[in-house]
């Protein structure tokens, strides 16, 4: 752990047992240290710390943060794809009893698992924060993971003259101290939605900005009924933050769409700025999303099998809705704000192995 440099600590003024300046530092220590690089629970998409994961009932939350249990405990790829390192994981599933997580498992096709998981079905609303803080005891150094599956069913009451905001701040915060103190570890915490979406998908968060305020990872999984593909939109201080397409076959098992996490955005983006529009258009936009770099009118045409003229209508088209961007003159690209996103993806993953061609954590044996 990095100290602070003795001049400033609290003996070196007249002071010493009261000093305010306790604990502060100077921006020449600060940029002379070297801290540990981050740590991902899920490459990418979930860093250690406090994680909100925010959706509505009934579409599938609870499936995919179990796979992410697994997963973790085993050391074994998550979303279909994406590898992990084994940590030790506690499995807090305050909604589901011994049987239903038996049958979900079976379901997932589990015959086996680590001692690494630990599952919890029942903990009293006044000892979330101490359950959560012997089980990171018991593991110091091992990056545990724990995960809450609801917050509502272990959030404690107000205390006397305590506002909701307040005690959702207390609360939220404790729990992000957790992680805190315990560097490498992460604190999963499932919640609902607000009934409806605001313009930012955070205002989407239910209860009082207290909640969404203290984490520092905020994960919004949308899908409509009876749609087998959703949105995950990841917003955080220190993970990149970006829009991925999760597909969840018939066993309830969440993989990302296209096989890595650059194919899963592409597609997020797709799914985007094509929503809402007839085949041909879509089909137009989908080609621009594909080339970053940005691809002329007549090449779109030539792919497409297009007449030149109608093309540039459907180009001028979706510029004018802001479906895509036109850089300069000729050139037709994806909104910049989800080019910087895949572009860093498509870096990032050339590197890397992370596809789903290979097995996935549960075919062919156990996890």
């Amino acid at each position: 752990m990095n100290q602070i440099p003795d001049y400033f600590r609290a003996d070196a003024f007249d002071d010493e047992n009261n000093s305010k300046l306790k604990g502060s530092f100077t921006g020449s220590w600060l940029l002379e240290q070297v801290f540990p690089l981050l740590v991902y629970v899920v490459e990418g998409i979930i860093p250690e710390g406090l994680t909100l994961l925010v959706a509505a009932p009934k579409i599938g939350k609870s499936w995919l943060v179990l796979g992410i249990a697994i997963a973790i405990s085993t050391g074994q790829r998550v979303l279909g794809c994406v590898p992990t390192k084994a940590a030790p994981v506690l499995y807090l599933a305050l909604e589901d009893g011994p049987r239903r997580l038996q049958a979900r498992l079976r379901t997932l096709g589990v015959t086996s698992l680590s001692g690494k998981l630990t599952f919890m079905t029942d903990v009293p609303r006044g000892d979330m924060v101490a359950t959560i803080r012997e089980f990171m005891e018991l593991h110091p150094g091992k990056n545990p993971v724990v995960i809450l599956d609801t917050l509502g069913k272990a959030m404690p009451s107000a205390g006397g003259g305590e506002t909701q905001y307040d005690r959702d701040y207390r609360v939220m915060g404790a729990l992000k101290k957790l992680a805190d103190d315990n560097p490498g570890s992460s604190v999963i915490i499932v919640h609902h939605t607000r009934k409806m979406d605001g313009a930012d998908f955070l205002d989407a968060v239910s209860g009082t900005q207290g909640i969404a305020g203290a984490a520092d990872t905020i994960l919004l999984l949308k899908r409509s009924r009876h749609e087998t593909q959703a949105q995950l939109q990841v917003t955080s201080r220190d993970a990149a933050e970006g829009e991925y397409i999760l597909e969840q076959a018939g066993t309830g098992k969440w993989i990302l769409a296209g096989g890595s996490r650059a194919e899963a955005a592409k597609a997020a983006v797709d799914a985007r700025t094509t929503d809402g529009v007839n085949d041909r258009m879509a089909e137009v936009i989908a080609q621009v999303n594909k080339y970053p770099e940005g691809s002329k009118a007549k090449d779109i045409a030539t792919l497409l099998h297009l007449d030149d003229s109608q093309t540039r209508v459907y180009l001028r088209r979706a510029v004018e809705a802001g479906r895509i961007s036109n850089p300069s003159r000729g050139v037709y690209a994806p909104v910049t704000s989800v080019t910087s996103v895949t572009s860093l993806l498509d870096e990032d993953e050339s590197n890397t192995n992370n596809t789903c061609n290979t097995p996935s954590e549960w075919d062919g044996e156990a996890a």
